[in-house]
Parts: C-alpha cells; structure tokens; sequence
C-alpha cells in the first residue's frame, strides 16, 4: 500500500466551505472547514480507487508523491 501527498485547498462560498485537490481536480464542499476537508480526502480515496481499476493510477501518482511542493497565493486588480 502506498501513501499519497494531496494538497487541499479550502474557501467559503456562501452558505459552505468548498474543497479542491489541484493535483486531481477533485472538489468537494462541507458545511465546515473540517467537514470538507473530510469530505474531499473520501472524494480522493473514491478517484484513487477508480483510477487503479482502471489502470491509470500511473498517470497521476507523480504529482501525489513529489517530494517538493508550492503554493502560493496571488492577486490581480481589474
């Protein structure tokens, strides 16, 4: 069994805290910062399971185990 390294990032929108992992373009949501995230860590389990099945786990296991990774956080004035 290997262990996979996934970014979350985490915003509020409205009424919910949405989730996403860039790394897979999976998003989820919860009505807190601790349920999303939750609930995105089950959505990245349920890809991770359907994309060995389907034998494309190869194409996405680098960026889940690179050992350097950035985020950063950046603005645009319009």
């Amino acid at each position: 069994m290997r262990t996979f390294d996934y970014t979350v990032v985490i915003w509020k929108e409205r009424d919910a805290y949405v989730s996403k992992c860039p790394e897979l373009g999976v998003a989820s949501c919860g009505d807190s910062i601790t349920e999303a995230k939750e609930n995105l860590k089950e959505a990245v389990e349920l890809y991770l399971e359907n994309a060995e099945a389907l034998g494309l786990l190869e194409d996405v296991e680098e960026s889940l185990t690179a050992q350097e990774k950035y985020t950063s956080h950046a603005e645009v004035v319009r």
